[in-house]
Order: structure tokens, then C-alpha cells, then sequence
């Protein structure tokens, strides 16, 4: 199926979307994408079912044919502080803050957002399945937290993330057990596995 170019016919659309709100580490991270109106690319689909390889080869493509993108990410101390809910909702905020365009209409995946500037928003269930700019956005939050993941994994090799990316593999867990949590994991979050 195709997803859908554009929500509507006359307003500047942002597609939002954000990654990492079920990891026990890490940022959370979120994307904003306004999509040029020659954007073709049929490859573009919900990130969760593109291979990593894929994902990587469409990030250029991406950042050089839309009007404008934005990446923001958030750390552990936020989420804990302010929930995941909040955190998710606050970096798609911080990456509206970033476009160079002022959009018209925010597309939001999922279900929850909060009012952002007088603008109006849409929440579409499986937005990143629905609608090409949703999408666009996924893939540029996912493979920029992939990418810090990794770089985080030099530092702290024993939790895996290089592979896990932060989520609660046994790998993930077996570690917290014998090493304790890092500086990165969230606190708020069930880190403690026997």
C-alpha cells in the first residue's frame, strides 16, 4: 500500500514521529519532516519494518529532498524526570522548534501530543505506516539514535547496544544484573533482573 503523500490538500504538513520510547537506555529521539512536493521514493516506509541497511541508504536521500527536517533527542534525566509520555511528546516539540519552515498542520504518530504553538495537529495510529512524511520522519530519528547507540556501546561495551540499541535484550538485562546502570539508563525504568 501506499502511504499517503499528503494529509491534506492546502496546508504545510510536518510529519512527526519519534524512537527509543521502550528502550531501558539512551535518549528518546524525535524527527520532524516537511516533504518537498517532487519527494519520490517508494522505499520510505515505517522504520520498525526497514533492515538497518536500508534505513542507512535512505537517510541522505531523505535530508537532501525535503523542505525542511529537524532531529531533537532527549536524555535519561528528562525522561525520568518528566515521564516517557512527556519526554517523546517534548522532543518532537524541540525538533518543530528546529524546521526552517513553519508548518501549518503536525501529523503525529500515536495517539498523544500536546498543543504545539497555535498550530493544529493530527494523532494517526500507525501514522509511520499511513503517511510518507510520518515515515520520512521515523527513519531519520531511528537511524540517529541507532548511530549514538552504537557510539555509546564504545564506551559501555558489556550492555551490547551496538546491537540492542538500548532495548531489554537478555544481553541487556544480564549485564544490569552484574555491572548496575550507567549514566545512561533510565532510572524510572525496571532495571533491576535476576
Amino acid at each position: 500500500m501506499d502511504l499517503l503523500k499528503k494529509w491534506t490538500d492546502n496546508y504545510i504538513e510536518a510529519g512527526c514521529d519519534e524512537v527509543g520510547r521502550g528502550c531501558l537506555s539512551g535518549p528518546v529521539v524525535a524527527a520532524a519532516v516537511i516533504l518537498d512536493d517532487n519527494f519520490k521514493q517508494s522505499l520510505v516506509n515505517d522504520s520498525k519494518k526497514l533492515n538497518f541497511q536500508t534505513r542507512m541508504q535512505l537517510d541522505d536521500y531523505i535530508k537532501d529532498n525535503v523542505k525542511s527536517y529537524a532531529i531533537a533527542e532527549l536524555p535519561a534525566e528528562f525522561i525520568d524526570q518528566h515521564n516517557i509520555l512527556n519526554a517523546s511528546i517534548h522532543a518532537m516539540h524541540r525538533a518543530l522548534d528546529q524546521l526552517t519552515i513553519r508548518p501549518e498542520l503536525i501529523l503525529v504518530d500515536g495517539n498523544k501530543f500536546h498543543p504545539y504553538n497555535y498550530i493544529p495537529h493530527q494523532c494517526i495510529i500507525k501514522g509511520d505506516s499511513k503517511v510518507l512524511s510520518i515515515a520520512a520522519a521515523s527513519i531519520l530519528a531511528k537511524n540517529y539514535r541507532d548511530r549514538l547507540m552504537i557510539k555509546l556501546h564504545d564506551e559501555f561495551p558489556q550492555y551490547g547496544w551496538n546491537t540492542n540499541f538500548g532495548y531489554a535484550t537478555k544481553l541487556h538485562q544480564q549485564a544490569l544484573s552484574k555491572h548496575g546502570p550507567t549514566k545512561y539508563h533510565r532510572r524510572s525504568f525496571r532495571l533491576e533482573y535476576d
